[in-house]
């Protein structure tokens, strides 16, 4: 019942109503003040005729004379029942509403109702009913009557979910009220949002969120990646609503062929509960289960972290899942009208729903880690000499923001923590060559470098370019890639750092050109390359470990930088190849005090240690690359590196010209494989919520290695929990990438290449 265009006459007179006036004659806050407009009609109704502002209680029930002329300014009431028109005013009085309320119990002053007792029993009675109603005095609006008592709230819940008359009720918290109102109204009204936003229509240009409307971040935050969400979207619609459909059950089918959806209304059904595959539905912004029976919230809901409203209006939840706190987007968490824990309910009415959000996230338990990574086993063969590799992106201190991952809680985001996991990690492997990338300057050398000392690791590193143009104190924050081997099985011959920008614009091919100059030349990444000396064997190996640019816009950058990678490994093969005999390998030398003549003498092993082994060209010597590479399989950057050479013309090079790469196209003469291309590829190396895909690779030339065993998947039951990396158990949105080779003998190298060409990998 409402006061305004519709107004009932007195008893005895039979019912009418008026017919609605133009907006621009009558406006709703006109109406609000000085009550139904003059000289209007009336029609008269049957008593079963709609109106959107008559409660849907009995004739019997309704009090005549509970409304007055527009003259009676005092006892006049407007009745809300969250219709579009008036919630307005609801938002706009709610904290002058407690404030009044509080002010008259405080002066012994008591509320005045201008309701008969039948009108405030049977309100009671009916508050779970679709057209509910709040009343608030006319006028200025600024002296408010309510119709309820402390005990008793406008929302149907029991007082003690509600703040106290005395708390100031946040804005955060009236949005929240009126949308629980919205909700409440649109109850009876089969696919309201359908038939009110149009979310069914179909779009005529991309779909809101798909990677055309995603905005590009600053060059600085150098971890974002091209979102995988937007790639799975098949048509151009991205919305579902099954609202006031009665439905009792969702059938996990919804969740598993509709991934690519948006918008998700179920509201006004009598679900009672959701089906944990609901968290496959990570591209969901919005998701509205108001006004059903549900119990609970399913834990999988912390895996919809692009979810910005999450909408749960008049349901039974009495607690929320901590993992709702991976949901750092949220800006409107929906749950007036439920039995909520006290202290849920009062952080939320208090500070918003950003605020519960983050106390949720920062109180979340570790939760049971995942199985342990298989060890797949590829040649069990007796080997005379093996060695192990691993690569790993470490994430650095600086790339860890909030703002890229906001759904990991602070304290394990923090550098102190995930460093000491990192270690950790990387001593539990205990590889012969460690492959580090985005590992900073002060990182380096005061921690990995002094700790993995005691493990029998000495390092090389070289940050990126960058770190030549600043100051000290900002240098030492640059990160860049480091190389770390055991020191008693190997010795460091040679190392050198590749710039790749620097080799660009030094091309005599590539200096005229502007692409150069405007795309390549400001990316700074480098690559470090070692070249090692077996103590016992005398066989040699080179190791590239590389970090390639991020930037999915800059296909062309990635694909030419892995060019002049290769192109500088080729002419550093050969050189090395041409490098006389290590005469001093002793790893240990120590004192002999048992001579004869009682003089120190030294005594180290060099009668044990094999001389060193010749190679005619560099392509015999054995070839590790590991590294990111930030492509993924099908990319220019992997058939460049798995085939051997790419043509000119290739589409990740676009219409940029560079120089003799463009012309006549790109390659390098190593055998190279990835390390798990004889296994089930890996899943993953790189997961966040936006972004999951294999972009780190072991790659090995397969004229000189042998593949024996790379580590395996991460637990898939484990990842379908966790919306990304980093979190508890993993200290870096990448994973640690481990193979074990054996090094071929001469012999078995030139028997494969005269006999068979290109080797093939055995597998068990």
């Amino acid at each position: 019942m409402a006061d305004g265009p519709y107004r009932y006459q007195q008893p005895g007179a039979g019912p009418y109503f008026y017919h609605s006036h133009p907006s621009n004659q009558h406006h709703q806050r006109h109406l609000a003040q000085s009550g139904s407009p003059t000289n209007s009609s009336r029609t008269p109704y049957a008593n079963e005729t709609p109106s959107p502002s008559r409660s849907p209680v009995s004739q019997a029930s309704h009090n005549p004379y509970g409304m007055f002329g527009q003259t009676h300014q005092q006892n006049q009431h407007l009745m809300m029942n969250g219709g579009s028109g008036h919630q307005r005013y609801m938002q706009a009085t709610m904290a002058n509403k407690f404030q009044q309320h509080n002010s008259q119990q405080q002066h012994g002053q008591p509320q005045q109702h201008h309701h008969q007792p039948q009108q405030q029993q049977n309100h009671v009675g009916t508050h779970q009913t679709l057209g509910h109603q709040h009343t608030f005095s006319s006028g200025t609006m600024s002296n408010v009557t309510p119709h309820f008592t402390p005990s008793h709230l406008h929302s149907g819940t029991p007082g003690n979910n509600q703040p106290t008359l005395s708390e100031a009720v946040s804005e955060h918290w009236q949005q929240q009220l009126h949308l629980a109102n919205e909700a409440r109204a649109a109850a009876s009204t089969p696919h309201h949002h359908c038939r009110k936003e149009g979310v069914s229509r179909v779009s005529k240009g991309p779909v809101e969120g798909s990677p055309e409307h995603s905005p590009r971040p600053g060059d600085e935050e150098e971890r974002n990646r091209a979102t995988t969400t937007g790639e799975i979207r098949r048509q151009d619609w991205d919305a579902m609503d099954l609202s006031g459909q009665g439905l009792r059950a969702l059938s996990p089918s919804l969740f598993c062929h509709y991934m690519f959806l948006g918008k998700l209304f179920i509201d006004n059904n009598r679900l009672t509960n959701l089906h944990p595959s609901l968290g496959q539905l990570r591209s969901l912004t919005h998701l509205d289960a108001s006004n059903n029976q549900l119990m609970e919230v399913p834990e999988e809901i912390g895996m919809l972290v692009n979810l910005t409203s999450l909408l749960l209006f008049y349901n039974k939840i009495t607690s929320l899942p901590n993992e709702i706190g991976y949901l750092f987007k949220l800006e409107m968490l929906g749950i007036e009208g439920n039995p909520l824990d006290e202290d849920l309910m009062e952080e939320i009415i208090r500070r918003g729903s950003r605020a519960l959000v983050t106390q949720l996230r920062e109180n979340t338990p570790a939760g049971p880690p995942p199985n342990e990574r298989d060890w797949h086993v590829l040649d069990d063969a007796e080997a005379a000499e093996t060695l192990s590799v691993l690569t790993y992106n470490i994430l650095c201190e600086r790339y860890a923001t909030p703002k890229l991952y906001g759904y990991t809680p602070s304290d394990i985001l923090a550098w102190d923590y995930r460093k000491n996991l990192i270690l950790n990690e990387i001593r539990e492997h205990n590889a012969d060559i460690v492959c580090l990338q985005e590992v900073d300057q002060e990182g380096y050398h005061e921690y990995f470098r002094r700790e993995l000392a005691y493990q029998d690791y000495r390092g090389v590193f070289s940050p990126k370019t960058r770190a030549k143009t600043m100051a000290d104190r900002e240098a030492k924050f640059v990160d860049g890639c480091a190389t770390f081997f055991k020191s008693s099985k190997y010795i460091c011959l040679d190392k050198h750092v590749i710039d790749f920008a620097n080799m660009a614009i030094n091309r005599p091919d590539m200096k005229g050109e502007h692409d150069t100059f405007n795309r390549v030349m400001p990316r700074d990444q480098i690559a470090v390359v070692t070249f090692f000396e077996n103590r016992a064997t005398g066989s040699r190996l080179i190791v590239v470990n590389v970090h390639i640019h991020w930037d999915p816009a800059y296909k062309d950058v990635k694909l030419v930088q892995v060019a002049i990678l290769m192109e500088q490994v080729s002419k550093l093969a050969d050189r090395w190849a041409k490098q006389p005999a290590c005469t001093e390998k002793t790893a240990f030398q120590y004192a002999d005090m048992d001579g004869d003549d009682g003089v120190s003498t030294t005594r180290g092993l060099q009668e044990v240690l094999a001389p060193s082994q010749e190679y005619s060209n560099g392509t015999q010597i054995p070839l590790l690359v590991c590294g990111d590479f930030n492509s993924s399989a099908g990319s220019g950057v992997y058939d460049l590196m798995a085939q051997g050479s790419v043509s000119g013309r290739h589409e990740d090079l676009g219409n940029y010209s560079y120089g003799n790469f463009t012309r006549d196209g790109m390659a390098h003469p190593f055998t190279l494989r990835s390390a798990y291309s004889g296994t089930d590829e890996l899943s993953i190396t790189n997961y966040t919520p936006d972004f999951s895909d294999v972009i780190d690779y072991i790659w090995y030339s397969s004229n000189g290695l042998q593949i024996r065993g790379v580590l395996g998947n991460v637990d898939m039951d484990y990842l379908s929990k966790v919306p990304g990396f980093p979190n508890h158990h993993f200290p870096s949105d990448h994973l640690p990438l481990r193979a074990e080779f054996s090094v071929k003998s001469r012999k078995e190298i030139k028997a494969v290449e005269a006999k068979f060409g290109p080797p093939k990998e055995r597998r068990s």
